[in-house]
C-alpha cells in the first residue's frame, strides 16, 4: 500500500472513529454506531467521487466498508474507558480532516489535472464527513463554531499542491500537507486559534423586517 492510499484508509478510520464516538455520547444501539461509523467515514469520499465522476471508491473496494463497521464495533466495546469522549472526537476528527482532506487533493488532481480543482476536492473529501456526523448525531455543526475547520483542510491541500509542484516525492508531498492540516487544527482545539470573525451588526430576524 502506498503512502498516499494509507491516507485513505486513515481518513476513512478516523472520521469513522469520530462517527463511533458521537453514537456513543447519545447511547445510541450498535446500529446507530455502525451507521454513524460509515456515513461519516465514507460519506466526503462518496461525494467527491460523484462530483469527479468516477466509481465510488467503497463500491468498488468495500474494505472501506468493513473498516468503518470494524471502527464501529471497537468503539462500541471500549468508549466508556475514555474519561473524554469529545476530546478524543475532536483529535481523530482533526487528524481525519488532514488526511483525508490531502488525499481528496490527490485524487481530484490526479482525475483532473486542475489545482483548482484539487483544493475543492480536499476541502469536501476532508470537512464533509464530520459535517454529516454533526447534523445527524445533533451536535453542535463545526461550521457554525468560531473554530478554523475548513481553512485547516484548505491549507493541507493548497500545501500538497506546492510540494507537489516543487516535484518533490509523494511521500513528502502527502506528509507535509497532512502536518500542515493537522498543525492550524490541532492550534485551534488545543490553543483557541480562531479567523477574524465578521464584527457588524448581527443580521435582523424576520419580525425586524415586517
Amino acid at each position: 500500500m502506498s503512502p498516499i492510499e494509507a491516507l485513505d484508509f486513515v481518513g476513512v478510520a478516523l472520521f469513522a472513529a469520530t462517527g463511533a464516538l458521537a453514537a456513543s455520547r447519545k447511547q445510541l444501539d450498535v446500529i446507530g454506531f455502525l451507521f454513524l461509523a460509515a456515513v461519516t467515514g465514507i460519506g466526503g469520499g462518496t461525494a467527491r467521487d460523484l462530483m469527479l465522476g468516477v466509481p465510488v471508491f467503497w463500491v468498488e473496494r468495500p474494505a472501506h466498508v468493513l473498516a468503518c463497521a470494524a471502527t464501529a464495533v471497537l468503539v462500541y466495546f471500549t468508549a466508556h474507558l475514555l474519561e473524554s469522549r469529545y476530546r478524543l472526537l475532536l483529535w481523530l476528527d482533526a487528524m481525519a480532516l488532514a488526511a483525508y482532506g490531502v488525499f481528496g487533493a490527490y485524487k481530484g488532481l490526479a482525475v483532473t489535472g486542475s489545482a483548482t480543482v484539487a483544493v475543492v476536492m480536499g476541502v469536501l473529501t476532508g470537512t464533509l464527513g464530520g459535517i454529516i456526523r454533526d447534523v445527524v448525531a445533533r451536535e453542535p455543526s463545526v461550521l457554525l463554531r468560531q473554530e478554523i475547520y475548513v481553512a485547516a483542510a484548505a491549507l493541507g491541500a493548497a500545501t500538497f499542491l506546492l510540494l507537489d509542484r516543487a516535484g518533490l516525492p509523494l511521500w513528502v508531498t502527502a506528509g507535509g500537507g497532512f502536518a500542515a492540516a493537522l498543525i492550524l487544527r490541532g492550534g485551534t482545539i488545543r490553543y483557541g486559534w480562531r479567523l477574524p470573525a465578521y464584527r457588524s451588526r448581527p443580521g435582523r430576524s424576520p419580525d425586524d423586517l415586517s
